[in-house]
């Protein structure tokens, strides 16, 4: 039931804020609407396409949204809204994020096994992005090609 809640909070925000946030000159990267200790709280991580977000362009989406989300009415409970960067290990969900770290480590998990040997877990070199798949250079294991259907979660490696 929680699950259910939250994966349809998460698909709405996405959809109703995501021009909402495109008109602040932002992107909005991703949704995620987690119940943790104090209750429900509604996590919105932004990216400036070309520069790095801040505490005052997280203050204007803040704003920019919390009218939206009381008159859409999309979370039918009490709930905290945070706005943030997404730091330094940022998710990848859409081609054009892929397109921007190719070359990079990244860190993709599957939502089965595949390839040869099967494995669900890949961290490796980006070494291409298609338009329908990512192609993963492992260390040691040799490149992989991941359709974006079979991707559960990805996200950029930060090398320090």
């Amino acid at each position: 039931m929680a699950e259910n809640i939250k994966q349809t909070v998460e698909a709405r925000v996405q959809t109703v804020l995501e021009p909402i946030v495109a008109g602040e000159g932002l992107e909005l990267l991703e949704a995620e609407f987690v119940r943790e200790h104090e209750g429900w709280v509604l996590r919105l991580f932004i990216d400036k396409p070309g520069g790095r977000v801040g505490l005052d362009e997280c203050s204007q989406v803040s704003r920019a949204v919390d009218t939206v989300l009381d008159v859409e009415d999309l979370i039918p409970h009490e709930y905290n809204l945070e706005v943030s960067s997404p730091g330094v290990n940022r998710p990848l969900k859409k081609p054009v994020h892929y397109e921007r770290v190719k070359g990079q480590r990244v860190k993709v998990k599957t939502f089965g096994p595949i390839g040869e040997p099967p494995r669900k877990n890949f961290t490796g070199t980006l070494t291409e992005v298609a338009a329908d798949a990512i192609a993963v250079d492992v260390e040691g294991a040799g490149v992989f090609r991941i359709p974006f259907k079979d991707i559960a979660k990805a996200n950029l490696e930060f090398e320090f």
